[in-house]
Formats: C-alpha cells, structure tokens, sequence
C-alpha cells in the first residue's frame, strides 16, 4: 500500500492553523455546527466551540497549501443560506452532519452546485446504514467520514470507539472502497497517550483503507497561540511519530492487522465495560 493517511486538525486560530500547515496537516477544519450538539455530546469531552465566519475568513487568509474545511449545521431550513455564507468566506470544503436520509444528501448537493467538494459525516445509524444508496451522488473529490461520538451515542454504546471495534465499519469501508470514494473515520491521539493507544486506532486506518484522520485535542491541547502550542509540544516531531507508526502498519501484512484489531477491540470493550468510556 503506498497511500498515507491525511491529517485533519481543527482550530479557529489562524496562527495556529499556520503553524500546523507548515507542519504538515492537510487540512484546517472549522467547526460551525452548534444546532443540537451540545444536547448530544454535552457530557462528553469533545469540540463544541463554535467558530464563526470571521474565523473563516481570518484561516483563510493565512494558508497556502491547507485545505480549509467548514462544517455547517444539520440539514435544515437554513442549509442553503449557511452554504452560501461559508463559500463566500473562504470554505474549499463543505462538511455536512447529522444527516439520516438520502433527500438530505440530494438538498445539500443542491445547495453547493458543485462549487467545492464536500466531505458526508456519517453518525447517525440510518446515514450508516443507507450508505449505499447515496454514495453514487458524489462526485470527484467529494468524500466520506465516519463520526465515531454520535454513532455510538444513536446505537446507545457507552464508549465512542466501540462502533470501530464491534465491526459496524466493515462494510462501509468496503462500499467506499468499492466506489473509490475517499474515506475516513474519529479521531486519534499522540503516540504513547490515551487509555486506547493511538497506534491501535492507526493501525485499525491502515486495515480498512481509511484516507483521513482528525488530530485530537492532544495535538494542540486548544491552543489560541503558536507559544502556547509550542510550549505543549513539538507538532512536527509528533505527526513525524504518527507517521512511523503508520508506515510500519504498512508493511507489517494482514497478520500483524488482524492481531492488532483484536487487540483493540478487546481493550474498546473492557473500557466500555469498566464505564470509562461514556456515563
């Protein structure tokens, strides 16, 4: 295999959004989603900043080779308006959550006219489940990302990586290979941090052909400054650790795969058991 996973990083710092570039992240994500989100994932430890289309306009400003993805609200009366606004600021992608049925999928498409690929977060059970009938609208450059938090929270799982480990991801991974449409899934941490090692979630990416990756929080601990995130870690050096990792997933075969999705899905569920992972 000779693809390497991209890295996604979310802020609404320029500075910091610069300094990741430069680093190597392939693209800055901001995050405009509020509607409903902080009813969902209220108790959990996740992003729900909500950033604004001055952010968008100021990240844009200052990156050259980054692309600059914007999440808008779930589908709604004011999807077409929200596309517009994030277009107009500076979006080069658009990503659209919470979706359930295909008319969905068709409104939004609708709405952006093919004027910057889109990227379908996936995390309700029914747009997981209906994947397959909406994966032939998109087009060139449009892709897929599997939102871990909120499928596990609509198949009432305690611990957000559990939709990974019980194999609900099989075969939407497959379809998306199938219909080559580049895909990702969650989100993973610094290597040699977290109760589910990062390198248990790359080598699960490299398994079943994922594209994409959101950097956690421990990347950049929601640093407002380029200081701040210097003081906290060499981002570099760290993506430079993520990378090893993956390469030697690589080239270890299906066996050392295998072996290291068992693992992962051991740890997920004694996580999930011990209540660690969700009240």
């Amino acid at each position: 295999m000779s693809k390497q996973l991209r890295w996604m990083l979310i802020t609404a710092s320029p500075e910091v959004a610069r300094h990741a570039e430069s680093a190597g992240v392939h693209r800055i994500f901001i995050d405009m989603e509020t509607r409903g989100k902080a009813e969902r994932q209220g108790h959990l430890d996740t992003h729900k900043s909500a950033h604004t289309l001055a952010d968008v306009e100021r990240v844009r400003a200052v990156l050259r080779t980054a692309e600059l993805m914007v999440r808008i609200n779930p589908p709604g009366p004011e999807t077409r308006s929200e596309v517009d606004s994030a277009i107009a600021a500076g979006a080069s992608r658009l990503m659209l959550p919470m979706f359930s049925a295909v008319h969905e999928v068709d409104e939004f498409f609708a709405a952006v006219a093919g004027r910057v690929p889109v990227t379908l977060l996936v995390e309700t059970p029914a747009a997981l489940v209906r994947l397959a009938c909406y994966l032939p609208l998109l087009h060139a450059g449009d892709q897929v990302h599997f939102g871990l938090n909120d499928l596990s929270i609509g198949a009432g799982l305690r611990f957000l990586f559990e939709p990974l480990a019980g194999g609900l991801l099989e075969s939407p991974a497959a379809l998306c290979r199938s219909a080559g449409v580049p895909f990702g899934f969650g989100g993973v941490g610094r290597v040699g941090h977290g109760e589910l090692p990062a390198e248990w979630i790359v080598g699960e990416h490299v398994r079943l052909g994922s594209d994409w990756v959101i950097l956690s929080r421990a990347f950049h601990g929601g640093a407002a400054d380029v200081q701040a995130l210097r003081d906290e870690l060499d981002l570099g050096s760290e993506l430079a650790r993520l990378r090893a990792v993956e390469q030697a997933f690589r080239e270890a075969g299906t066996t050392a795969l295998e072996e290291n999705r068992q693992r992962l899905a051991s740890r997920v569920f004694e996580i999930a058991g011990q209540g660690n992972g969700r009240a």
